[in-house]
């Protein structure tokens, strides 16, 4: 789970290189490290490689690359989340055998039985990652003869496992070559100068045009232009897509932290995505691809796959389908799925919910769903070209934009409109959705935006709760029934951010164990929208009061429930049905965000973690 980026032109790529890294540390930063040459280009040349490495954030590692004047016309940059051996110098990349410079990320599965062949050639290791055999490895390849394209793809024949790597030699400084399986990576195009990145954030600087590589292919960038061959060794011409991405989309603006912005972004990432139903007057199968029709025809039950919050938004999916279009919905935890003996439906439509589309669980679930004859398979996504859409027959784009802050957010309730969209579609096939309830259930998805903006004018007084919140160690949060996976997310990003120890329960289960955990010191959050289960709810908010139990409460406008000493009350908008777990969500969020102000922690990169999930 790191980010790389690579550039050769005429110009010093110093600046591009630390600006791309700036732009992919949501993905990593336990260090960073930068390698570049200088050389005539042209004909092969020979260069003197320089490189820098530091731990902790890109900015040190900037700092560093000025002090030393660092510039070269052709280089490769990483930052880090470490997997094989602890954040350190010695660990980071770019990893270095002679001459060989070498950049990675992914995992690579077979790297102890590499380590000893090369270590019998007589290499010797200066780190504990697992990288580090790769730069060996070309530099083996490369010795015997050949181009560093060659080199690197005999080297990468060799590996197995997960990997997105640029390469570059001080033999031949007039291009650098990268390769992909199992990990994103994608070319810029520029004039008279070619880049490559993890993502295209980093390279919206320099270029919008790009070509996303397919698994198993290697490309040879130049000052002249790219050359791919696939897996087989076949010249292949990928196709040039033109980004939407901007250089304001990927900036802070008048915001303190990207996770601020991203939850103020919602309803406009919501209305996004709901844009091409919010003005029909019934909605139709086609806008989950062309074969929709007749593969929703077909199947008689839902397989929902995802990790961390796309697992919520498929718990609350479940609800939904169920409810509205009776159709049995199961949800897999995509890293426990394919390590159990299950039962497989391949009647059932897979559904895989991703806000990347590179989570490395996620897609080797697909895959293990697909090896036991499931056909019929969905995606949900943020990224038009990443793995997860390109291996579904049908796939929902949820517009959400760059989200960069690693506690996901507006890529969430993006999901959990997406989803309810395939409820809908769902039940209208089954005639289970009347052309008038259709006509209102568009009517309130059309309302959403404007309830989300409404919602986020809570923010003040959520700060007020946050103030307690910040002082606390533990949390509990409490939902019923369609709200319950919402209280699972708001413990989710309570921990990811804040630190605050935070777990969520069904409200009815308090007396099954949980209980024993309420006093005083331990607030507790609790779900309360103006739905059949409500008066179910204040029994158990009940059952926490009479115990001392500090209650926060987020109610819907017309809940009867009163603020009072022990018991805090928030109200959002009136009931919004179906909808109302989307507006709950905000809240949430924004406890977290302000819970998380309050401790000084580091809000867009929480300790551990990382945005995109490429490796198991």
């Amino acid at each position: 789970m790191c980010g790389i980026v690579g550039a050769v032109a005429q110009r010093n790529v110093v600046p591009v290189l630390l600006e791309g890294l700036r732009r992919l540390e949501y993905r990593g930063y336990d260090s960073a490290g930068i390698a570049v040459l200088n050389g005539t280009h042209g004909a092969a040349s020979c260069g003197v490689l320089r490189r820098l490495r530091s731990t902790g954030r890109v900015a040190e590692l900037a700092k560093l690359a000025d002090q030393q004047g660092l510039s070269g016309t052709l280089g490769i940059a990483h930052t880090r989340w470490a997997t094989h051996g602890a954040p350190s110098e010695r660990n980071a990349h770019p990893h270095v055998s002679g001459g060989v410079s070498v950049v990675h990320n992914g995992i690579i599965e077979n790297h102890d039985e590499m380590r000893r062949k090369l270590q019998a050639k007589g290499y010797e290791f200066a780190s504990d990652t697992d990288t580090e055999v790769i730069a060996h490895l070309v530099h083996s390849h490369l010795a015997a003869g050949g181009t560093l394209f060659g080199a690197v793809r005999r080297s990468v024949a060799e590996l197995v496992g997960a990997y997105a790597i640029a390469v570059v030699t001080e033999t031949d400084a007039s291009c650098l070559v990268v390769a992909r399986m199992g990990a994103p990576l994608l070319l810029g195009l520029g004039a008279g100068e070619n880049f490559a990145a993890s993502d295209a954030s980093a390279l919206v600087q320099v270029t919008q045009r790009v070509i996303y590589l397919e698994e198993g292919d290697c490309a040879e960038l130049s000052l002249s232009g790219v050359r791919v061959l696939d897996a087989k060794g076949n010249a292949v011409e990928r196709p040039v897509h033109v980004s939407q991405l901007t250089s304001e989309a990927v900036e802070l603006g008048p915001y303190r932290h990207f996770m601020q912005k991203e939850i103020f972004e919602q309803p406009g990432a919501v209305a996004a995505t709901l844009e091409m139903v919010t003005n029909a007057h019934a909605l139709s199968p086609r806008l989950f691809g062309v074969e929709a029709d007749k593969i929703f025809a077909q199947i008689d039950g839902v397989l929902i796959l995802a990790c961390g919050t796309s697992y919520h938004a498929g718990m609350v999916a479940r609800y939904w389908i169920e409810a509205m279009a009776g159709i049995p919905c199961t949800v897999e935890i995509a890293s426990e799925y394919r390590y159990r003996e299950s039962v497989p439906n391949p009647n059932a439509l897979v559904i895989t919910v991703s806000q990347s589309g590179e989570t490395a669980d996620t897609i080797a679930a697909l895959n293990h769903a697909k090896s036991l004859g499931h056909k019929f398979c969905l995606t949900i996504c943020n990224a038009p070209e990443s793995a997860l859409v390109r291996a579904s027959e049908l796939r929902f784009l949820t517009r959400a934009g760059p989200e960069i802050g690693v506690a996901s957010t507006k890529a969430f309730t993006t999901q959990l409109a997406a989803l309810v969209l395939l409820a809908m579609v769902l039940a209208r096939l089954r005639g289970r959705l009347s052309a008038e309830r259709e006509r209102e259930l568009i009517g309130a998805l059309r309302h959403l935006p404007s309830a989300l903006s409404h919602v986020l004018q809570i923010e003040d007084a959520i700060k007020v709760w946050a103030v307690k919140f910040a002082e606390r160690q533990h949390a509990l949060f409490l939902g019923r029934g369609i709200h319950y996976p919402i209280a699972m997310e708001g413990a989710l990003k309570l921990k990811e951010i804040s630190y605050i120890h935070a777990e969520a329960y069904p409200a009815g289960e308090l007396k099954h164990g949980p209980l024993a955990l309420v006093d005083r010191n331990m607030p507790v959050v609790a779900i309360a929208p103006q739905d059949a289960l409500l008066e179910k709810l204040k029994s158990n908010l009940q059952e926490v009061r009479v115990r001392g139990g500090e209650l926060y409460v987020l109610a819907d406008q017309g809940s009867r429930i009163d603020a009072a000493d022990g018991l805090h009350v928030i109200r959002l908008t009136d009931h919004a049905g179906v909808l109302s777990p989307i507006l709950h969500t905000i809240p949430l969020q924004l406890l977290a965000y302000h819970a998380a102000l309050r401790r000084g922690t580091d809000v867009d990169k929480p300790r551990n973690l990382a945005k995109s999930v490429t490796v198991e």
